[in-house]
C-alpha cells in the first residue's frame, strides 16, 4: 500500500501518522544535496511498509526537485540499494 505521506518543509521531515503514531523521515537540504538521515517508524506500527512509503516519496520527492541524495539513514542506504531505479539520485 502507498501512504499520502506529508511533506513537512518547515520541519525538513517526511511523516505518517498510523493509529496515533507519528512516522518520519528526516533529512538536510544543503547545495543541493538531502542528507537523510533517520527514519523512525514507532515499534506498535512496525512492518507495514511505512517506511518504505516515507523513503519512497523523499526520493521522488528529490528526483522532482533536482536534489542529490546522500544516504545518511542505514534504511535509506539499504532501500536504495533494492531498488536501482533510484540510484541516478546519489550523491
Amino acid at each position: 500500500m502507498t501512504r499520502a505521506v506529508r511533506h513537512d518543509e518547515a520541519r525538513r521531515r517526511f511523516e505518517w501518522t498510523e493509529e496515533g503514531h507519528l512516522c518520519v523521515m528526516d533529512y538536510v537540504l544543503a547545495n543541493g544535496v538531502a542528507a537523510f538521515t533517520h527514519t523512525g517508524v514507532p515499534r506498535p506500527v512496525e512492518g507495514r511498509g511505512i517506511a518504505a512509503d516515507l523513503v519512497r516519496t523523499a526520493l521522488e520527492t528529490a528526483r522532482l526537485r533536482g536534489w542529490r541524495v546522500r544516504p545518511v539513514c542505514s534504511y535509506v542506504a539499504a532501500f536504495m540499494r533494492r531498488h536501482p531505479e533510484y540510484q541516478d539520485l546519489l550523491d
